[in-house]
């Protein structure tokens, strides 16, 4: 991309033409004056102690960062830094900044902070009580794979038969498809892959939903959700596509791939029925596929105490981290989940 012709070179005001942009592309004033706001206090920050917003550092922005946490709140404190990573990452793409020194910093505190103070706070006997409540092969399935793995709703839906490999044949024997070349040599795991796009085709079909994923991940299966998906597999419907999805409907669109619209609806019926969902209620207190991320990513980080393995694992990391994590995928990643994955079901 050439940079814009308003700018043959350096601008002077690099705050102002980032706010004319989001006005163009139809921002409100509301958001206008909040990025505003954000973005004249870190530049303030970050000239007093010598730097401009164009050539500020990561270490610089960190700085930033640090300096509002004895003021404001967490969710805050995510919130203002998303402004200003926002802003260096469009600053970016008209080529009239070099790079985006906010990208590490919200890398490391994309897990580290909860921007969502009022969201539920489960434990895991109390998610495990919830599922008992769900019946359904389909329903229990996608949610311990969801609970189990932390994918986004769009991934569970891009599933197809050939990213899983259970242990044994039977999968195979069933559908006549084979695992991917992935997944050779790795039984009991999941191959989400970083390509799908809404509106694209993948293996052969239009999807409806987008992969959110920096680098493709492969991510163990453990006995519970092998269980769970084995007894999926044996009432799967026969499918409409050739791409073969793993998770198909079984109501009104019986054969067709499940949707996140599928997903969400099955989740808050359930939900709702446990006490768990109420259409009046704040977003952030109601149960949904977005929730069961925040659990898998709160309890496994609890209990792992490493960070990386569980970015791995969302597939939110960085190459660099991924391809540590990808060479190492039979010893180290595997065996810390194995052994510190919570049980759901009983």
């Amino acid at each position: 991309m050439s940079v814009d012709d308003r700018s043959p070179g350096p601008i002077e005001d690099p705050i102002a033409y980032f706010l004319q942009d989001i006005t163009y592309h139809g921002k409100s004033q509301r958001t206008h004056d909040a990025y505003e706001r954000v973005l004249r206090r870190c530049e303030s920050h970050l000239e007093t102690n010598g730097v401009d917003l164009s050539n500020a550092s990561t270490r610089d922005c960190m700085s930033w960062v640090h300096s509002l946490r004895d003021h404001h709140a967490d969710s805050t404190v995510a919130t203002y830094a998303s402004y200003v990573h926002r802003f260096y990452s469009y600053m970016l793409q008209v080529e009239l900044f070099e790079r985006n020194p906010m990208a590490l910093v919200i890398e490391e505190m994309d897990e580290s902070i909860d921007t969502d103070p009022s969201r539920r706070d489960l434990d895991v006997p109390a998610m495990r009580g919830f599922l008992e409540t769900v019946g359904h092969p389909l329903d229990r399935a996608v949610m311990v794979m969801a609970l189990k793995t932390g994918m986004r709703v769009g991934e569970l839906c891009n599933l197809d038969i050939r990213d899983i490999h259970l242990a044994g044949a039977d999968v195979r024997d069933a559908t006549g498809v084979s695992v991917r070349g992935g997944l050779d040599g790795r039984p009991d795991s999941i191959f989400v892959s970083a390509a799908p796009e809404r509106g694209a085709s993948y293996n052969g079909e239009r999807r409806t939903a987008s992969n959110k994923r920096k680098r493709d991940t492969v991510v163990p299966i453990d006995p519970e959700l092998a269980r769970v998906l084995r007894t999926w597999l044996t009432i799967r419907p026969d499918t409409r596509t050739e791409a073969e999805p793993l998770f198909l409907s079984t109501r009104d669109s019986w054969g067709q791939r499940l949707t996140p619209g599928m997903v969400r609806n099955a989740v808050r019926r359930h939900a709702s029925a446990h006490g768990w969902h109420a259409g009046a209620a704040d977003a952030a207190s109601n149960v949904t596929p977005h929730y069961f991320r925040h659990f898998f990513t709160t309890h496994m980080r609890a209990r792992t105490g490493d960070r990386g393995i569980v970015k791995y694992l969302r597939g939110d990391v960085a190459s660099d981290i991924i391809d540590t994590y990808t060479h190492n995928w039979g010893g180290r990643v595997r065996e810390v989940y194995e052994r510190e994955i919570f049980r759901l079901l009983v």
